[in-house]
């Protein structure tokens, strides 16, 4: 996958999950151009149908990362 198949929201938001793992709030806190949840988890279905995400469940948390 290039990095310019991406959006600018979702480069942001993968931007923010290269550096740690975080949960949907943490990336919505760090992403300013998002501003509803429920957009969040729009975005972060299309980039792991993209195959650049991937997320995994901690202590009933869903934690997502780049992959």
């Amino acid at each position: 996958m290039k990095q310019s198949d991406l959006s600018a929201v979702e480069q942001s938001v993968l931007n923010a999950v290269k550096e740690e793992h975080l949960p949907s709030y943490e990336i919505l806190k760090k992403v300013d151009n998002i501003s509803m949840i429920l957009s969040l988890y729009n975005i972060l279905d299309k980039l792991a149908t993209k195959g650049v995400l991937k997320s995994y469940i901690k202590q009933n948390i869903r934690y997502h990362y780049a992959a």
